[in-house]
């Protein structure tokens, strides 16, 4: 369920991670996604991965090790899937990345993404699925 005034708060959460240096294991595509679900619900997922990792192999150890192929296998888990066309601001997308799939937040018709380079955003077709929150 999602908190009143939600979009508000997900909107500062946002603008806080864009000022955020990109560091696995801290802030990365993943907590990154797993805090705007803390904005919307109230509900924080973070805790329980937050530091345990220093970079992006490390974290995909801990995933296998949790039972989990990857971060959006990790979501599916916990959030039911919606087709990508009806995905809402708020829900969760995962993308295409480099080292497997990315997470990032919908917003639209765009899903903000935390990446290296910072924050960005990309087309929501571009997403390979997405998730509902709340």
């Amino acid at each position: 369920m999602r908190v009143q005034g939600w979009r508000n708060i997900l909107a500062d959460y946002v603008a806080g991670a864009a000022r955020a240096p990109y560091q696995p294991g801290i802030a990365d595509c993943a907590l990154f996604a797993a805090g705007a679900v803390d904005a919307i619900t109230g509900s924080d997922h973070r805790r329980v991965w937050a530091g345990r990792y220093r970079c992006v192999t490390g974290g995909q150890r801990i995933l296998r090790q949790t039972g989990h192929a990857d971060v959006a296998a990790l979501v599916a888990a916990h959030l039911p899937e919606v087709p990508v066309a009806y995905a809402r601001p708020g829900d969760l997308a995962a993308l295409a990345g480099a080292d497997g799939p990315a997470l990032g937040v919908v917003q639209g018709e765009g899903i903000y993404v935390l990446t290296p380079a910072g924050l960005a955003t990309v087309p929501l077709l571009t997403a390979l699925r997405a998730f509902r929150v709340g």
